[in-house]
This record gives structure tokens, C-alpha cells and sequence, in this order.
């Protein structure tokens, strides 16, 4: 039996994946199978052909650059740009035992890797904008031919020319920025970047992430495979629908409440409060207060006092460690 003035904590806010998760990936349902849709759409999107775009003699100028082999390879993308922030939130999930934290993070970061993909991949079919090695994929021998409109006549192969045509924006860029970039946002609410306290060691955690998405921005360039225009397009594009999804799901860095998903709060306060009981207000009244008998005081020589009856157990609570302490 606990003593007066003993601390007792209870484990509240603690919302377990394998208690928790069927049913909160159950009442998202129609998101995950939204998902599921934007993947085919990506993959049809690789499949049609590109815009041809003219493409004339005083214009290979600009598109004589060699063909170079891609510093960061198209199968690494989804990796560093998926799969690792999906090991951060596990590693959080973890530490804080939050399946809404988890749903959410993995969520929102397909959404906006799948978001950007599906509008670089449609911008890139549309535009047709020829690479910087566009010359020696449409003429590997070196030898140039035209139409009597002066547009080329390609003759190197097929896919090496459908691919000269996908320049803008770059595809690289957009998802390092959508899924390095929602990482940076994730990970700037959960250490707090923005609570006043002058920590500026923790915008470099901040950078991490996005300095990460600009060095393969930048290899893009190097390779010769985007203009600057690209990547620059792209970077904005990755990073504008990364901020989008992201506050679907949680509220802004800066934000006192920052630290979890929107979803959390809603599920403590179910978990704490409970079902709330309507009474009437005759009712609470009579309960929170007894009211003196005058004729009793002018009976008895001690009067007595208001008695105060408490309605609420308050119980201070940290909701951040999922803990809840009570008075005992």
C-alpha cells in the first residue's frame, strides 16, 4: 500500500504496434490502397514515350556533354530516400512506443515520395527537355543528321533516346529532397529544433538530411545528366510536397506540440478521459458544494464551514514519455 505524498507512475500514451496497429491501419485503409494506385500510375508514367522535343543543329551546343556513368545509382534512390528514414522511425518507435508515431511517419513519407515521383515523372514526360549528353545518345558514332526542318535525325538506341528526353525536372533530386527532406522534418519535431532555447547544435542534425539530398543534386549536374535548371526544379518540387505531407500527419516543428502526430494526442485523450458522463446541472451543483443550515448555526455555538466536494481527480501528466504521475 502506497503512503501519503508517494508517487505512483501509471504507463499511459503508450500505444503498441501489436495492439494498436491493425486497427489503426485498418481505419486507413483507403490511404494505403490511394498508395497503391499512385505506384501503378509511376510505373505507367516510365512506360510512355516522352515528348519529342525539336531539337536543332544550333542547339547541340549545350548538348554535347559525355556520357557519364550515374555517380548515385537509380536502385539506391529508394533506399536512402525510403528505407533509411523508415529505420529512424522504427528506431523512435522503439524509444517511445507510439504505433500512431510509426503509421504516420511511414505514411506520410510514401505519400510524398510517391506524390513527387508521380508529377517529376508526368512534368518529365510533358516538357521532353533533352539531357546534356543528348548529342551522344542520339548520335554515337559522332556523326549528326537533320530533317529538312532542321530537326535531328536520331539514329543511336531507342531507349538511349527516349531517356535524352527527361531531362526536367530532374528525378533524382525531387525524391532525395521528398524523402530526406520529410526525414529533416521529422526529426526537427522530435529533438525540438525550434523551443527557444538557443541550441544551435541541433540544426545540424537538421542539415544532415538535406545537405545529404543536395550532394546528389549536385552529382546530378556533374554527370552531365540534368542542367542546373533541373535539379533545381526538382529539389524545390521533392521539398514543397515533403512539407505538405508531413503536416497532414503532425503539426509543424515550431509547434509546443511538435514531438507527436496529431493521431497521438486524440488517442491520450480517449485513453485519459475516458467516456464522459452528462449530468445535470442542478446536480454537479449539489455535489461540488453543501450549503449551510442557518438554523442550525444559530442552534449550535460553533459554525461550520463550506465544505468543498472536488468533481476532477487531476493528475499532473508528461504525455511526451507517455507516463501519468499520481498523488497517493
Amino acid at each position: 500500500m502506497f503512503q501519503e505524498g508517494r508517487v505512483r507512475e501509471i504507463n499511459v500514451g503508450t500505444f503498441y504496434l501489436k495492439s494498436h496497429g491493425t486497427k489503426l491501419a485498418r481505419s486507413h485503409m483507403y490511404d494505403w490502397l490511394i498508395l497503391v494506385l499512385l505506384a501503378l500510375i509511376e510505373i505507367i508514367l516510365n512506360l510512355i514515350q516522352p515528348f519529342y522535343r525539336f531539337v536543332g543543329k544550333d542547339m547541340m551546343d549545350d548538348l554535347k556533354y559525355p556520357m557519364k556513368d550515374n555517380t548515385v545509382p537509380v536502385w539506391s534512390v529508394p533506399i536512402y530516400a525510403v528505407l533509411l528514414p523508415i529505420l529512424v522511425f522504427s528506431f523512435v518507435y522503439l524509444r517511445r512506443r507510439d504505433v500512431h508515431d510509426l503509421h504516420h511517419a511511414i505514411l506520410g513519407l510514401l505519400f510524398a515520395v510517391l506524390i513527387t515521383g508521380v508529377l517529376t515523372d508526368a512534368i518529365k514526360d510533358a516538357v521532353g527537355r533533352p539531357r546534356p549528353n543528348f548529342f551522344w545518345r542520339c548520335f554515337p558514332d559522332g556523326i549528326d543528321a537533320y530533317d529538312s526542318w532542321g530537326n535531328v535525325i536520331c539514329h543511336g538506341e531507342e531507349k538511349e533516346i527516349k531517356e535524352g528526353h527527361k531531362s526536367f525536372p530532374s528525378g533524382h533530386t525531387s525524391w532525395s529532397f521528398a524523402g530526406l527532406g520529410f526525414l529533416a522534418l521529422y526529426l526537427a519535431g522530435k529533438i525540438k529544433v525550434f523551443d527557444r532555447q538557443g541550441h544551435v547544435a541541433k540544426l545540424c542534425i537538421l542539415f544532415l538530411p538535406l545537405l545529404m539530398a543536395s550532394l546528389v543534386a549536385v552529382s546530378r549536374v556533374d554527370d552531365y545528366w540534368h542542367h542546373w535548371q533541373d535539379v533545381f526544379a526538382g529539389g524545390i518540387l521533392g521539398l514543397a510536397v515533403a512539407t505538405m505531407c508531413y503536416l497532414q500527419f503532425f503539426p509543424a516543428p515550431y509547434h509546443h506540440e511538435g514531438w507527436g502526430p496529431y493521431a497521438y494526442f486524440r488517442a491520450l485523450e480517449a485513453s485519459t478521459l475516458g467516456p464522459r458522463v452528462v449530468r445535470p446541472v442542478a446536480e454537479v451543483d449539489m455535489q461540488a458544494m453543501e450549503v449551510p443550515d442557518i438554523s442550525q448555526q444559530s442552534r449550535h455555538s460553533s459554525s461550520h464551514g463550506f465544505r468543498q466536494i472536488s468533481l476532477s481527480n487531476s493528475q499532473p501528466h508528461d504525455v511526451e514519455f507517455g507516463k501519468t504521475v499520481t498523488f497517493v
